[in-house]
């Protein structure tokens, strides 16, 4: 029984290992231009906060202002011809792939309006997706980027989303 139990134990702390291995080796990844302080996040207002639905019509990798890392963001068909670029995270945050969202996917996005370099864009907080999944990259409170919080505080955060 007890070795049984050690085994389990084991194989747990291995797989975290494991899991933990490609953040030890490459680090946070490049986040320049997206750190809390920035230009770029000093656009995102709490106060002003917004809501906007549709379709997602597709992904695009954006780069908000010059110097910045690449990030993720997503084209949102708000039916009418009106579409609205979505920003979302670096891409050393995630991918389009983690974020559970795909193309034709109907969301509702919360976060703010800002303009990025001439050009009206939605920096996105929460995204939900029918009423059992939200991919969130904001604290809702005062808009603070999950790619800056602590690995605890990160983990805190995504266990209150599921």
């Amino acid at each position: 029984m007890k070795l049984q139990s050690f085994s389990r134990k084991a194989l747990t702390l291995l797989c975290a290992v494991f899991l933990l291995i490609p953040a030890l080796v490459n680090g946070a990844g490049d986040l320049s231009g997206w750190e809390l302080g920035s230009d770029y996040n000093k656009l995102y207002d709490p106060k002003e906060r917004d809501s906007i639905k549709g379709d997602i019509a597709k992904f695009i990798t954006v780069t908000p202002m010059k110097g910045m890392a690449p990030g993720i963001a997503f084209i949102l068909d708000e039916g009418g011809g009106d579409q609205v670029v979505v920003h979302l995270c670096p891409e050393a945050f995630a991918t389009a792939r983690e974020t559970g969202l795909r193309r034709g996917d109907w969301v509702k996005v919360k976060g703010v309006w800002a303009d990025v370099d001439g050009e009206a864009i939605f920096m996105a907080a929460k995204i939900r997706k029918d009423n059992e999944y939200a991919f969130k990259v904001r604290l809702t409170s005062d808009g603070t980027p999950f790619w800056t919080l602590s690995p605890e505080r990160l983990a805190e955060e995504k266990a209150a989303v599921e």
